[in-house]
């Protein structure tokens, strides 16, 4: 099974990458854009067994700094 892990910042948590993200957009011109915030996506190929709780806890204690970071669980259909 195919599973995505999307991983952002907290609300009020300050994002450099979106900033210069947001400053270069500036640069080549583009405008209208005036917010931008950068995350992480980890795709996980998992065993069909593997369960929800399991998933969870995979991200709570390693692949999200749950001080900062708020994540999202999306399987894949058909993957």
């Amino acid at each position: 099974m195919k599973v995505q892990i999307h991983i952002s910042l907290k609300p009020g948590v300050l994002d450099p990458q979106g900033r210069a993200i947001h400053h270069a957009l500036e640069g080549l011109g583009f405008s209208g854009v005036n917010d931008v915030r950068a995350g992480r996506l980890i795709e996980l190929d998992v065993a069909d067994d593997i369960s929800d709780a399991q998933l969870d806890e995979m991200c709570s204690k390693l692949l999200a700094n749950m001080v900062i970071e708020n994540y999202r669980i999306e399987k894949l259909e058909n993957a």
